[in-house]
């Protein structure tokens, strides 16, 4: 068994709970949150402990893991005491909004033997995972572009976005990871196109809400990743691999399995899930089985602290393209 506290516990925060909880290797010992009244709440749901404080959650020899779900700003200091405290941790992206930060916490942390997972769960969505695979064993001949399609059902509240730290840090990054994952290489070059199409408040903040980027590889590969802050028909996630000797496709998966025929059309499996915890649900469990099952076995984590820091690179690249209006070289 492997003991856990969950620090954060707002929307995402309960749903870790709930998986963790429902995980036969795993003891959610405690859960903490700054909001004492939600932490109580969710720990009475899930037979656990509300800790006081995270002093007490350091200094808890039976507490050998923890997930961060708290806001982003607290990432880096907390991750970088529990390592140096030997507790495992699997942390909620992105690192921090500054890129620095993320650099410097790299630094502090990088020569320790402590597991730490970045919690980039599409890696471990069971169709992206069966493209990925499908990819890497050449079943359909070399890789010769990858379209990631990534669509919320709508914009979030304005004064999320305005500490969102903007579209690619806040929502392109699980798909510059994603794209890192199924390629096997890195990207060696970047280009931008950003809009504002969906809310013009969205401009006033400096921030965009549509966005087409495109990345090379040394190889040659081509990405396209486009990204809009609003999708009528529902969460549109979709990855296609075009290999030399056909098409691979991870297409949306719905609620329920019927498909409808009528003289209204054919085809039909009605609306798409609403949004990512209820889209990414398998993947969201079997990120955390793998964690730990790494823990149990000695194994390292994936994706790792270096995995997350290279794609907040690509973040800021994206930006920078964006800004520019020019291409980007990647080292």
């Amino acid at each position: 068994m492997v003991g856990f506290a969950l620090l954060g516990a707002g929307r995402i925060g309960n749903m870790h709970a709930s998986i963790i909880a429902a995980h036969p290797q795993a003891e959610l010992l405690y859960i903490y949150d700054t909001h004492q009244i939600s932490a109580t709440k969710a720990a009475k749901t899930h037979g656990s402990f509300a800790a006081d404080s995270v002093e007490q959650i350091l200094n808890d020899d039976r507490v050998q893991a923890v997930l961060i779900a708290t806001s982003t700003d607290t990432h880096v200091d907390l991750l970088t005491r529990f390592v140096k405290a030997g507790k495992a941790v699997l942390c909620e992206k992105p690192i921090d909004l500054d890129f620095k930060k993320v650099e410097a916490c790299w630094d502090t942390i990088k020569n320790s033997a402590v597991p730490v997972q970045i919690g980039f769960n599409r890696r471990y969505d069971p169709s992206h995972r069966s493209l990925q695979e499908a990819v890497s064993t050449g079943e359909f001949g070399k890789l010769e572009q990858l379209i990631i399609t990534s669509r919320d059902p709508g914009l979030p509240p304005i004064e999320y976005l305005k500490g969102s730290g903007g579209l690619f840090r806040d929502m392109a990054i699980h798909d510059f990871d994603l794209a890192r994952f199924i390629l096997g290489e890195e990207p060696i070059e970047i280009q931008v196109l950003g809009s504002v199409l969906v809310d013009k408040q969205v401009a006033e903040m400096g921030d965009i809400d549509s966005a087409m980027i495109i990345m090379k590889t040394a190889t040659g590969k081509l990405i396209h990743i486009n990204c809009s802050r609003r999708c009528a028909y529902g969460y549109d996630q979709r990855v296609e691999a075009f290999c030399e000797k056909g098409m691979l496709l991870s297409d949306n998966p719905h609620p329920n399995g019927l498909t409808k025929y009528s003289s209204d059309g054919t085809g039909s499996k009605g609306q798409l899930h609403e949004f990512f915890i209820e889209r990414y649900q398998d993947a969201y469990r079997n990120q955390l089985g793998a964690f730990v099952e790494g823990l149990l076995a000695g194994t390292p984590v994936h994706p790792s602290f270096k995995d997350g820091l290279a794609a907040q690179a690509l973040v800021e690249a994206a930006q920078e393209a964006l800004e520019t209006g020019l291409p980007v070289k990647l080292k």
